[in-house]
């Protein structure tokens, strides 16, 4: 058996100001978790790069003294696959984010692998080049702030134009810059849909990313694209459409087989991103993660007297 740093649900971000936060963190706190993961890319907490302190204070004060440890899921806008003259935005952006992060004692920080319209292969390959040197960069805030960045694999657009990476191959950019605060977060349901978009062999794919993976995702999805006209939420779900979060075991996505190939490191965080339109089975949701945890053969703590504080 692998120690498991924990398990983790996403809260929703609330009011922009963080005045609400603390009511929704008192709701989790009730669950069988011990980590929570904050939005802060909802909340007016970075201004033009810069954090604005009063709400970073009232986000403080929420998250202070409690039982539950934390994780941070920084802007979903930071690219460093993007345009070379706008880089250093991109990375003021993360400062702040990460800085926010050892703000409220965060283990794991969440950062977007690149996207890219799709091209020719010398430019994709110039893209992660690029990516390499600033995560290197990246390394040195995380070590600088004692913050694992945990960078995730995303899928593509259902018209093929925008280029994300397969698990493999973050697998393979992660190897490259070497670091123990650079590692994945492994989200199995973007993996599934990737794969089944492309062709590829889901299993092998997460397998290659595992070992990297200190932070997981843990949603269910039927790995189709958006590719078909709704008129509602409903109607999206009826149809099994693309990115739905749904509760782990709704959809279709093979768990016993992700249990048996994946391979995780020591003191992973196991990370329910539940959409709120399934809050409702939220407890339902946290039983079928902790199975799919116990079958990789990582224990997850359980109740309040065993939560670890960040």
């Amino acid at each position: 058996m692998t120690s498991v740093l924990g398990l983790g649900i996403t809260a929703g971000a609330g009011a922009p100001d963080c005045s609400t936060i603390g009511g929704t963190l008192d709701r989790i706190e009730a669950l069988d978790i011990t980590h929570v993961e904050l939005s802060t890319y909802e909340n007016d907490l970075i201004i033009g790069g810069r954090i604005h302190k009063g709400n970073l204070a009232r986000l403080k004060a929420a998250t202070a003294g409690r039982e539950i440890g934390y994780s941070v899921h920084g802007p979903l806008g930071i690219n460093f696959f993007d345009e070379a003259f706008r880089l250093n935005r991109h990375f003021n952006v993360l400062k702040a984010a990460v800085e926010i992060a050892a703000e409220v004692g965060a283990v794991h920080y969440v950062l977007h692998s690149g996207l890219k319209a799709t091209q020719q292969h010398p430019g994709i390959e110039a893209a992660y080049a690029q990516q390499r040197e600033w995560l290197a960069k990246a390394a040195d805030l995380g070590r600088a702030h004692d913050v694992i960045i945990c960078v995730e694999n995303l899928f593509g657009e259902p018209d093929g134009s925008v280029y994300a990476s397969a698990p493999s191959r973050l697998a393979r950019e992660l190897e490259a810059v070497n670091s123990p605060f650079i590692r994945a977060t492994l989200d199995v349901s973007h993996a599934y849909q990737h794969a089944t978009f492309r062709g590829l062999d889901f299993l092998a794919e997460i397998a290659a990313l595992a070992p990297y993976a200190k932070h997981v995702h843990m949603h269910d999805s039927f790995g189709l694209p958006d590719d078909i006209w709704t008129y509602t939420k409903g109607e999206r779900v009826a149809f099994g459409n693309s990115d739905l979060h749904l509760p782990t075991g709704w959809g279709s996505i093979p768990w016993e087989d992700v249990s048996r190939v994946c391979a995780f490191p020591a003191e992973t965080l196991f990370n329910i991103e539940l959409n709120e339109r399934f809050w409702y089975a939220a407890e339902e949701c946290i039983a079928n993660t902790r199975t799919v945890a116990e079958r990789a053969g990582v224990v997850p703590a359980r109740g309040a007297a065993m939560k670890q504080v960040a």
